[in-house]
């Protein structure tokens, strides 16, 4: 039986996988649609991850995308999404460089706030009306854009621009796909107890 239901999940993911290249194929950039799609697939953010929270109310004016469970400590993280077809970097040519383009520059704005207030909202007995949701330092996530015709230069750049981001993640819905696909293969390999050595 745990054969058999291994078997059905891996079809369910590569159904949830096929139906995120779609989206992105179909160049469709509606946040709204991203959102339904991560919502039932939260698994897309990694195995470190449970079952995203119901819950999105972290005060009385503030609503996240996502709280991600961690599976270690049950502490939440944040996860944000924009458009997919929103830039993410711009090049300066004279300084030689790459940074984040406004939307980009308006999320972290965004997500650094709702950090802030969900630290303060859900610290030692978690939110108001939901002491399971406890905030401990929380990381955040913003997923924006697109990065499937980058160049190695602009990948190293977004890696060097989010190593300078104290607990924000910025990917790009390319990376989310290749993340899934990623988390696929290695639930599709063989146990190391069938590899001949």
């Amino acid at each position: 039986m745990e054969f058999i239901n291994g078997v059905i999940r891996l079809k369910e993911i590569r159904t949830a996988i096929k139906e995120l290249r779609n989206l992105l194929d179909s160049r469709e950039g509606a946040e709204k649609v991203y959102q339904d799609w991560c919502r039932k697939h939260s698994w897309a953010f990694g195995i470190s991850y449970q079952k995203s929270d119901p819950v999105r109310s972290i005060s009385a004016g503030d609503s996240v995308d996502f709280l991600l469970p961690t599976v270690t400590s049950g502490y939440r993280d944040v996860v944000e999404l924009k458009r997919s077809d929103f830039k993410v970097l711009l090049n300066d040519r004279v300084h030689k460089n790459y940074y984040f383009s406004a939307p980009v520059s308006e999320a972290l704005g965004q997500v650094v706030r709702y950090l802030d207030v969900f630290q303060l909202e859900a610290g030692e007995g978690g939110l108001l009306d939901h002491p399971e949701i406890v905030a401990h330092h929380p990381r955040a996530t913003i997923v924006i854009g697109r990065s499937c015709d980058w160049r190695a230069e602009e990948q190293k750049a977004l890696r060097t621009l989010n190593s300078a981001l104290a607990g924000i993640t910025i990917m790009t819905y390319d990376h989310l796909l290749a993340q899934c696909e990623r988390l696929l293969a290695v639930l599709s390999a063989p146990d190391d107890d069938d590899i001949p050595f």
